[in-house]
């Protein structure tokens, strides 16, 4: 703990108190965020865990049925056959809020959902592998886009956990204990201005009692002289 340069006066006192209030009601609200945060990443870490399975055995599937068509095929009909597209693809993003992190959202379009057929090819020249390898890829696209979602999210969100982290452990260990040390201190010095302005009144009040006992007894000294000499 460190205790800030500030002059020991009931003003800067007032003052850190306020700014200690505020800095312990934000610690509590970081710290509540920090604490969502949290179950929102596990959440999405669990969802992701998902994905990737799902994604990595649509894509062991057609990485082993792009192989045996490889196999069976000549290169050159192969490369005829996946030369030309059968559907155009569009990929579109948008944002969405999770505790003031703004994640994006993947939407995965094609041009004509209606029809089925993957394939871009005729069915006369081609082996039933390169079908299937083709499905298996068309499949696994949108658990891989759902895949990268959820990667960014967890980045996105784990960027965040640091960042509110770092403040919740500055609040904690930095700046509230410093507000307290210093604010002891401020109490500590005018209590003990108090005390030292107590201890002058009552010495000015005993030397003025003092004071006004001599006068007493120098009046008194006076007068027993003035009645002396009347009486002699």
């Amino acid at each position: 703990m460190a205790r800030l340069n500030v002059n020991p006066t009931r003003m800067e006192q007032a003052r850190l108190k306020k700014q200690l209030a505020t800095a312990t009601r934000g610690h509590k609200l970081l710290k509540d965020k920090l604490d969502e945060l949290m179950k929102q990443f596990l959440d999405i870490v669990r969802e992701n865990k998902k994905l990737r399975e799902e994604a990595e055995a649509s894509l062991n599937e057609a990485y082993k049925s792009f192989i045996i068509a490889r196999a069976v095929m000549n290169e050159e009909y192969m490369g005829e056959a996946l030369m030309m597209p059968g559907k155009l693809v569009e990929v579109s993003v948008s944002e969405k809020n999770i505790m003031s992190v703004h994640v994006p959202c993947f939407q995965f379009n094609t041009s004509d959902e209606e029809k089925s057929d993957v394939c871009p090819y005729g069915y006369a020249f081609t082996s039933a592998e390169l079908d299937s390898a083709v499905a298996a890829f068309s499949a696994a696209m949108e658990p891989l886009l759902r895949l990268a979602e959820s990667e960014k999210s967890a980045q996105l969100l784990a960027q965040e956990i640091e960042k509110t982290r770092r403040r919740v452990n500055a609040l904690e260990n930095v700046m509230i204990p410093n507000y307290e040390e210093t604010i002891r201190y401020i109490r500590i010095k005018l209590e003990e201005n108090d005390r030292a302005s107590t201890t002058r009144m009552m010495k000015v009040k005993d030397m003025i009692a003092q004071k006004a006992i001599d006068d007493r007894k120098k009046q008194d000294a006076v007068q027993m002289a003035k009645a002396e000499q009347n009486a002699v």
